[in-house]
């Protein structure tokens, strides 16, 4: 590229992918908030665009194309963190982990990205929401799953809970998503709008839903 090139595509010190760059992070976290507080079918790219400070409203099909490919790269972004931490405590595992081990690394992953970003977070509020999505859930369900620390972890809870039939595991395993996505959407919630919460931090509010989660696995199993 000639001087005369990179003269035009630098304004006020970026050049141009730069701030290609900086105006996708701007959408990603307009975005997240957004479908956090109102949900992902409430908002419109538009809103989007005008919330990130863009004139063009247009801007969000140009950088992400569909919603759906929006929603994925919010998952990721975040995930990547999460992944991070969960390989970390899985690799630090002794060489028999019991079944709080494994709960350990599902939960504590996610709250400590969250502790780390700082409050106001609304990662949790937007994977409720999407949660809540039938189009998009699938994109969350395969973005987790298909972590290698997340097989691993699920693999490690099946062997822990190998006496549980079949059904009742499955059927737990839906509970069990339910409780940690929605749990901790509700204390992001309250921490965003300044309420009370059960726990004073983080790491606490992990140790709490680990223990409510050991107990609905090891809950009696009726006939």
């Amino acid at each position: 590229m000639s001087e005369a090139e990179v003269t035009v595509n630098k304004v006020d010190g970026q050049s141009k992918t730069e701030r290609a760059h900086a105006t996708r992070e701007l959408i990603l976290t307009a975005a997240e908030r957004l479908f956090a507080e109102h949900g992902v079918v409430a908002v419109s790219n538009r809103q989007v665009s005008e919330a990130a400070g863009q004139g063009n409203n247009t801007a969000v099909g140009y950088h992400f194309g569909t919603k759906a490919d929006l929603v994925r790269a919010i998952a990721r972004k975040h995930l990547a963190h999460v992944e991070e931490i969960r390989q970390r405590m899985v690799s630090d595992l002794g060489d028999s982990p019991c079944l709080r081990d494994w709960l350990d690394c599902l939960v504590r992953p996610v709250t400590e990205h969250l502790d780390a970003v700082g409050s106001p977070t609304w990662f949790a509020r937007f994977g409720a929401q999407v949660m809540t999505d039938p189009t998009l859930r699938p994109i969350i369900v395969e973005e987790t799953r298909s972590s290698p620390s997340q097989v691993r972890i699920l693999a490690g809870l099946n062997a822990c809970l190998a006496d549980l039939p079949d059904d009742v595991r499955a059927e737990r395993h839906d509970m069990a998503r339910q409780l940690l996505v929605h749990m901790i959407a509700e204390r992001e919630r309250a921490l965003a709008d300044g309420t009370p919460t059960p726990r004073a931090s983080w790491p606490e509010a992990a140790t709490g839903l680990v223990d409510a989660l050991a107990g609905l696995w090891r809950a009696p199993v009726s006939d």
